[in-house]
């Protein structure tokens, strides 16, 4: 690697026009796919590789292109897979009613703001963390291989053009073919999914005793996802989805008499009750993810404190490329320009509320200033900690943003809610809300920035100007995710919203930790919660962390991720069943790999792009079909199909042709890298 006054004179091509321009469309793109996948499954994915494999792809015909400027298009587009975490927030606010819609400027403030917080806060981590750190960073480490080999480095140039073209037809083709299948399950020729519920037990007339099923659906992004977070992560939530439905459901269904549908008696015991359970093992989760970064946290910062002063006592300029970082009075500069109208969209809010907020406007927006300077300091270190630990995809920022609601909607209560008159708890909801949703903002931008510098140390990257191209990539996601929130809600509503007058959706979206965030402030707030299921649920997360580490301490790869366990009992079978079997067939594609390609990392890195290229597809058709329900009005505006034969035969229809079709895909991508060259 190139050192000192060498590596900072050196010219080169970086932080260009073309790598913003590609990466803001390709920012624009997935952000777009991962709004409605996360909707709809409660689950986003990472962009990082699909993005510089099609950068890689796109720029190579142009003059003068370097590895280091496909790195800065793969930076913005980041943006797309964590900003777009926000839906698990901002959607909160149209199901407790305070909302219809989405404004678009204060929305995109929300994720402006809060995101460039995440950029700003990051930085100072950046040298404890990345360059003096031995966390693995598993998609950063596997981003930069990716640009390398697309580079030629480490090989000869044909068999970088090689790998570049293999990979680039791996997303293509699961983009393509995942498109086209979520076209003809709009079409209802193909059902979108294998449902079933049924009794346990009870009397012969087919009453009493509980209710049960599953729903596997016919999803090609959930099965990618499933592919990307790996067999552990899915044998857990496998775990959780047995507790929610093999005891949970039966058990609370039970215990009451219903002589409705089966299908909304599941669902409803599930919703009212074992969700919540779900809710108390994440939380516990989550505190002992927390509690073991305490240390390392702190001195991390301590690091990085120290590096920052022995850098000001030298000569920045005879500083390494990879050590020119944003300077830190510029960081704090943007951080408080950032706060002051932070600050304004707190106080419009309040103001606006009623309740009686409005007589306690300067505690209500500094309170939640300091809170917001605190918490997104704390949970962008976290969560920065956690990426390089575990992967941003697998890093639980809903647990983070558990703890983030509970902690305001606590400070609401002591601090206000009694001052204020009867009728004002669901004004206080609305508030933390709206605070945590900054908080988060910042805490799913920081759950990757590191990722990306740690891709940027290995490419041999400036990272200031990785630093400004994620500012870039969070202002483009930002200015995308209001509209597209906006029309996915006119076109199917969200689970547990209120009805608006006149419009009716029969298919709302789950939006999963959305309805679980707001349910908590609500609970919080206006003292309704069952704390028994909390206990419950925290109870299990007990249980599971004791035999997580467990198996952590006695086995060489097993592991049971409580977060994943009760990410499981908290997700709908509709969410989790394919997830499950997507990891399943990723781990016996990579075994296969293992044992018969001639290169077989390269093979497996095929697969992930593969399964990248499923969540892409669907995404993609997925919002433009919601554009077609919500200018028609109708459920199924591309229906051909009569409901009694999507009812039936579709089914078996759908079923066969998903499973037949994922398996020509991994023949057709294995044989792909059975041809690639030798590692």
């Amino acid at each position: 690697m190139t050192t000192n006054a060498q590596s900072g004179a050196e010219p080169r091509n970086e932080l260009t026009a073309r790598s913003l321009i590609l990466g803001v469309i390709i920012t624009v793109v997935f952000t777009a796919a991962n709004v409605y996948f996360g909707l709809k499954a409660g689950l986003t994915f990472a962009t990082s590789i699909p993005a510089a494999v099609i950068s890689m792809a796109i720029l190579r015909g142009f003059k003068g292109v370097t590895l280091q400027e496909n790195n800065i298009v793969q930076t913005v587009a980041s943006a797309a897979g964590t900003l777009s975490s926000i839906i698990f927030v901002l959607p909160g606010l149209i199901m407790i009613g305070w909302w219809t819609g989405f404004p678009y400027w204060v929305s995109f403030c929300i994720c402006a703001l809060g995101g460039i917080l995440g950029v700003m806060y990051s930085i100072p981590l950046r040298r404890a963390l990345v360059t003096n750190s031995d966390l693995p960073y598993p998609e950063g480490v596997a981003c930069a291989e990716v640009l390398k080999v697309g580079a030629g480095e480490g090989e000869d140039a044909a068999a970088g053009v090689a790998s570049n073209r293999a990979g680039l037809l791996a997303v293509m083709w699961g983009s393509i073919v995942s498109a086209v299948f979520a076209v003809i399950v709009a079409t209802r020729l193909f059902a979108s999914d294998v449902v079933q519920y049924f009794r346990l037990g009870g009397s012969a007339n087919g009453t009493g005793g509980g209710v049960t099923g599953f729903d596997f659906f016919l999803s090609f992004a959930l099965f990618g996802v499933g592919h990307l977070v790996g067999l552990w992560v899915g044998v857990a939530m496998l775990v959780g989805a047995i507790i929610g439905w093999g005891w949970g459901v039966p058990h609370f269904s039970a215990l009451v008499t219903d002589t409705g549908p089966l299908a909304d008696f599941a669902l409803t015991t599930w919703s009212h009750k074992v969700r919540f359970i779900g809710a108390g093992t994440i939380a516990v989760a989550a505190v002992w993810t927390l509690a073991k970064l305490v240390k390392p946290v702190i001195s991390g910062l301590s690091s990085a404190m120290a590096a920052s002063r022995a850098r000001n006592a030298g000569n920045a300029g005879l500083l390494p490329r990879t050590e020119q970082d944003i300077p830190i009075g510029t960081v704090g500069l943007i951080a408080v320009v950032s706060l002051l109208p932070i600050g304004w969209l707190l106080a419009d809010f309040v103001s606006g509320a009623g309740g009686g907020l409005a007589e306690h406007m300067w505690l209500l927006v500094g309170g939640a200033l300091v809170y917001i300077v605190l918490m997104s300091f704390f949970v962008s270190a976290v969560c920065g900690y956690m990426a390089g630990l575990i992967g941003s995809s697998n890093s639980p920022l809903s647990g983070i943003g558990i703890l983030v609601v509970i902690g305001a909607a606590l400070l609401l209560v002591f601090g206000v809610r009694a001052a204020l008159p009867p009728g004002s708890e669901n004004a206080l909801v609305a508030f933390a809300l709206f605070v945590t949703s900054i908080v988060f903002a910042a805490a799913a931008i920081a759950n990757n920035n590191l990722q990306d510098l740690k891709t940027g140390q290995l490419v041999d990257a400036t990272p200031s100007k990785q630093q400004w191209a994620l500012v870039v990539g969070v202002i483009a996601g930002a200015a995308i995710i209001p509209p597209i929130l906006d029309l996915l809600n006119h076109a199917y509503g969200f689970a547990g919203a209120p009805q608006v007058p006149g419009l009716t959706h029969d298919h709302p979206l789950p939006a999963p930790q959305a309805g679980l965030i707001s349910a908590l402030a609500q609970g919080v707030i206006q003292n309704n919660i069952d704390w028994s299921l909390i206990k419950i649920g925290a109870l299990i997360g007990v249980v599971m962390i004791a035999l997580d580490e467990t198996l952590r301490r006695t086995t060489a790869s097993a592991h049971l991720s409580p977060l994943a366990v009760g990410l499981g009992i908290y997700l709908p079978t509709q969410s989790t069943l394919m997830v499950v079997v997507g990891a399943i067939a990723g781990w016996w594609f990579d075994r296969r790999a293992d044992r018969s390609a001639k290169n077989p990392e390269g093979t497996k890195q095929l697969g992930v792009l593969l399964a990248s290229g499923m969540i892409v597809g669907e995404g993609l058709l997925g919002v433009v079909i919601a554009a077609f329900v919500a200018f028609s009005g109708k459920d199924y505006p591309l229906q051909i199909v009569s409901d009694s034969f999507a009812d039936g035969p579709a089914l078996w229809i759908g079923g066969i042709a998903f499973a037949a079709v994922i398996y020509a895909l991994y023949r057709w991508v294995g044989g792909l890298g059975r041809a690639l060259p030798n590692a």
